[in-house]
């Protein structure tokens, strides 16, 4: 399988709805791309769970999956649910993050979500950060929306189960749900590293990547003795 390395992240932002996406689409990503990393930022909107215990989970778990890196947490009272009633605030929410961050990697979820609410962010955030790459994450549901994705992210067993421990440890609210099971989290990951030759993966949607494949400028070459 063909390998990109993006050159030069210093600046990770990342995008949900509702506190916990974060972490179940794109958790395992955060702690492979922030571990050895201090000097990276990562910059975290979510638009809704403030003002509620949601928001202590989601500040307390993004911490864990994202460090050393320094983290900015954003955890606004839009209403679970019925965000598309509100794309005017969810869109100037997300405007004014890229209006004081210019990341070089943005998580979200992707535009085909069945989740209403996180069909809206990913609806709006290629509208917003219209240069950026923007990577789609998915989030196995009722909804049965799970589709073939197009970039993986392979993670080590550890890693893996990091994420599923972290999601057990963080997010009390979400206990009782039949679907919130930590062999839930490792399935789809088991999956997914199955389609990718890995032992485990996060896998992502991407809708528009620039490719350069020229030649790097060179110096002219010397003159030949004579």
């Amino acid at each position: 399988m063909i390998s990109l390395r993006p050159p030069g992240i210093r600046r990770v932002a990342v995008l949900a709805a509702h506190c916990d996406d974060i972490a179940i689409g794109a958790g395992g990503t955060l702690l492979t791309l922030c571990t050895g990393r201090p000097e990276l930022s990562v910059h975290a909107l979510v638009l809704a769970g403030g003002r509620t215990a949601r928001e202590a989970e989601e500040r307390a778990a993004l911490a864990d999956f994202c460090a050393p890196a320094r983290v900015e947490v954003t955890v606004l009272d839009l209403p679970d649910g019925r965000m598309p009633a509100h794309w005017s605030a969810a869109k100037d929410a997300i405007a004014a993050l890229r209006a004081r961050v210019d990341p070089d990697l943005v998580f979200a979820p992707h535009r085909r979500d069945h989740h209403q609410d996180h069909r809206l962010v990913g609806e709006i955030v290629p509208q917003v950060f219209r240069d950026h790459l923007v990577l789609g994450y998915e989030i196995a549901k009722w909804d049965g929306d799970l589709t073939q994705p197009s970039v993986y992210q392979p993670l080590t067993g550890p890693v893996a189960r990091r994420k599923a421990e972290l999601l057990g440890k963080h997010y009390p609210s979400q206990h009782g749900k039949d679907w919130y099971t930590e062999d839930a989290f490792l399935g789809l990951a088991r999956l997914r590293g199955i389609q990718q030759h890995a032992g485990y993966a996060e896998a992502f949607h991407v809708e528009k990547l620039a490719l350069t494949l020229e030649a790097p400028a060179t110096a002219e070459p010397p003159h030949p003795a004579r």
